[in-house]
């Protein structure tokens, strides 16, 4: 059964670039066919996907934080990793990793929904204050 974790700081200075690390046990981030995605929801806010990184190594984002988002996979460490750069405190949120098989993976509303997801993260809260 796969497990996932997310790892890093809860507190970040605005401006400052949000780095998050996802460690995957029990399965590869390789295999086919599976996405890894990163899904945020600020306080008293539904779900919110940003982004994901496929099997084969592309990557996906949303179109409202493409300009600040970037995910990168280490296939060594079976971890894969969010940057957010330049964070307001809009960007205060329980930020998510979680694993979509490839044929529930599609637009950024779809990716919204939890349902598309078959295995999570606990989820690690972030902060953005000075």
């Amino acid at each position: 059964q796969v497990q996932l974790q997310e790892s890093g700081p809860g507190l970040v200075k605005p401006s400052q670039t949000l780095s998050l690390t996802c460690t995957v046990s029990g399965g590869s981030i390789t295999t086919n066919y599976y996405y890894w995605n990163w899904i945020r929801q600020p306080p008293g806010k539904g779900l919110e996907w940003m982004g994901a990184i496929a099997y084969s190594g592309s990557t996906y984002y949303r179109a409202s934080l493409k300009s600040r988002t970037s995910i990168s996979a280490d296939t060594s460490k079976n971890q894969f990793t969010l940057q957010l750069s330049s964070v307001t405190p809009e960007d205060t949120a329980v930020y998510y990793c979680a694993r979509a098989p490839e044929y529930r993976f599609g637009s950024s509303w779809v990716m919204d929904n939890p349902e598309k997801y078959d295995a999570w993260g606990q989820g690690t809260q972030v902060t953005v204050s000075s």
